[in-house]
């Protein structure tokens, strides 16, 4: 059992990793003479953030750009025209040229870029816009620091192979977050609402109290058949893994003895669960016979805030991740003490501190490709930038498409990724308000379904709300709330696709859409709270994440569903050109682009080089 597992885990990471046997050498027999580009940004300290390494400016995502002299930044403050997105790029001195480029400044871009600087390879990352960390950066509007993306995260402390992968990154790059931590949030379902609590008992409490005796005894067995299995889906870290065959030796050799361990204290019975980690889901639950209501939608609402997806598209391996991280003794949930975007600002210091570079407002055009390989990036300028050894596509599947020449690419490998099907899109509001009048214990996030029936994957029907302010006071004026809503990729492109962002029906159908987040906020934060006395209210659509994040659609990701596809690889069939983030393996989510981005920079290098790295972070 423990063989075929073994097998069938490294068979699953190289088939995710490798298209058509390619793989890439860290030592390639060409040179490639450099060429100037745009500017590479030196980053100051931002004055509210000793000791980091990044000015947060503007936002390039769903911050105005216009100034107003006005005391409120209203909705309808977003530029006009794409010209004023991206300022012109000015003269350059660093060297046009690196070991390795990256296209884009994703979670999953950066993760590659600081672990090949901690490889020691020559590293340049290229980014379109003027702030980095794509759909994680952060923006700062009148004082309030504003999360754009992910604002629910866990493991940021953990160390050792059982640690978030995330936090193996930062390990390895010498980076810490200071976070707070909580251990609940509110819901708000069709039955009422109640405080919801990770732990390993304290959920059951509320669970009986809210849902029901038989409710909790279905979620009891749920989790006694689960968490036993948690230590073969955590059996090898993700830092482990690589795109070749030299996964062998860094992840299943160098790891069988703990696994062995691990099925030895399953059992027989719980080694034979082990097989169901890369089925969905929805198969445990159903072979457990689990039918209480309030429990099969509870855990497709976890299932779709993690990955995008019901229980029955998620793998059962990551769904058992999160339960063991949420439901073990001691657990805690945590949120940055300087807001998501201390996240980006600690891989790029990490990068930085190695060698590795980044460069701002230089839009990557498209991929040069030559003699059949991917050689380096052509600027919008039309600059170029030569990879010596590899370029890495941070972009999503769709858009590093759009980046290749049509000559060089397969026609079935066009056809894959243009019939992949992609999760929505989303709607967001941003504002900023007096916290006078707004209950002192407000918690810090809010999630709010409006009729099970419809399904949690229904557009306008779940809104989650994060109120960071409420643990960490850095990201607000004094005496003020920060609160980002927003509708999990859940809100349909074709209602949005063709409209003029000026016109009077986009501004209408914007009005509308945004209306359930407005009414789900006001529900959370009580009768003090008035929409109208809002200092900053910014509402995004689905064209926001298309013309800022540079998303396809303005899509989530791709929606795949476990037991029916699998997430893409790494490489693709151009030799030396590699891609990351939530378009490939593992998936959607911090956790998961962060692996994806690791395994990539493990792949670049040799086997040698990257157990050393395992070594001295002690994994």
């Amino acid at each position: 059992m423990l063989q075929e597992l073994l097998l069938l885990h490294s068979f699953i990471v190289l088939k995710n990793n490798m298209v058509g046997g390619i793989s890439v050498s860290s030592k390639l027999p060409y040179r490639i003479q450099p060429q100037p580009i745009s500017p590479l940004l030196n980053f100051t300290p931002r004055p509210w953030l000793p000791n980091t390494s990044i000015t947060r400016k503007r936002a390039f995502s769903l911050a105005p750009r216009s100034s107003s002299s006005s005391n409120s930044t209203s909705s309808n403050a977003y530029p006009s025209s794409s010209a004023a997105v991206i300022d012109p790029p000015k003269p350059f001195s660093g060297k046009a040229e690196a070991d390795v480029v990256v296209v884009g400044s994703g979670i999953g871009g950066l993760c590659c870029a600081g672990l090949l600087a901690r490889y020691g390879q020559d590293v340049l990352v290229l980014e379109s816009h003027d702030l980095p960390g794509g759909a994680a950066h952060s923006f700062e509007i009148k004082g309030y620091k504003f999360d754009s993306g992910p604002s629910l995260f866990s493991g940021f402390q953990s160390r050792g192979p059982q640690a978030n992968p995330l936090a193996q990154v930062l390990d390895a790059l010498g980076e810490s977050i200071p976070c707070a931590t909580y251990d609940s949030w509110m819901v708000y379902v069709p039955e009422g609402e109640f405080l919801s609590r990770i732990g390993p008992t304290e959920f059951f409490e509320d669970l009986e109290k809210f849902a029901g005796l038989e409710a909790a005894k279905e979620w009891r067995k749920l989790l006694d058949a689960i968490l036993p299995l948690s230590v073969a889906a955590m059996a090898l870290p993700p830092l482990s893994i690589r795109g070749d065959w030299g996964v062998l030796s860094t992840a299943a050799a160098r790891y069988a003895p703990s696994l062995l361990q691990s099925f030895a204290q399953m059992g027989p019975q719980g080694a034979f669960g082990a097989t169901k980690l890369l089925r969905p889901f929805s198969d445990i639950i159903d072979s457990l016979g689990l039918k209480d209501p309030f429990v099969r939608n509870w855990v497709d609402l976890l299932s779709f805030l993690l990955a995008g997806v019901k229980s029955n598209g998620i793998l059962s391996a990551e769904m058992i991740y999160m339960f063991s991280e949420w439901y073990k003794p001691g657990c805690c949930l945590e949120y940055p003490l300087h807001g998501s975007g201390a996240v980006v600002d600690a891989l790029i210091r990490g990068l930085q501190k190695l060698g590795g570079r980044i460069s701002l407002r230089s839009h990557v055009e498209s991929i040069v490709v030559e003699g059949g390989r991917a050689v380096g990036v052509k600027l919008r300028s039309g600059q170029i930038v030569r990879a010596r050894k590899a370029v890495v596509s941070n972009a999503s599947m769709w858009d590093t498409l759009k980046l290749l020449p049509k000559e060089f690419v397969p026609k079935s490998y066009a056809d894959k990724i243009k019939s992949t099907p992609q999760c929505e899109s989303f709607m967001h509001l941003h504002l900023g308000f007096e916290a006078e009048g707004i209950p002192k214990d407000l918690g810090v996030h809010h999630i709010v379904v409006n009729d099970w029936k419809r399904g949690v994957d229904a557009d306008q029907n779940v809104v989650l709300i994060s109120v960071p302010s409420v643990l960490s006071p850095h990201v607000a004026p004094p005496g003020k709330h920060i609160l980002h809503a927003y509708t999990p990729g859940t809100e349909p492109f074709e209602l949005w696709e063709g409209l003029d962002r000026r016109s009077k029906e986009y501004k209408e159908l914007k009005a509308g859409r945004s209306e359930v987040m407005w009414r789900a906020v006001e529900g959370a934060l009580g009768p003090g709270f008035d929409r109208e006395k809002c200092e900053v209210k910014l509402v995004g659509t689905p064209l926001t994440h298309k013309r800022f994040l540079r998303r396809d659609r303005g899509t989530y990701g791709p929606a795949i569903e476990a037991g029916k596809g699998t997430f893409p690889g790494h490489s693709t069939p151009i030799p030396h050109l590699f891609c990351c983030g939530d378009s490939t393996f593992p998936g959607i989510g911090v956790p998961a682009v962060a692996a994806s981005g690791a395994i990539v920079a493990n792949s670049l290098v040799s086997v040698s080089q990257h157990s050393q790295l395992l070594d001295a972070v002690g994994i």
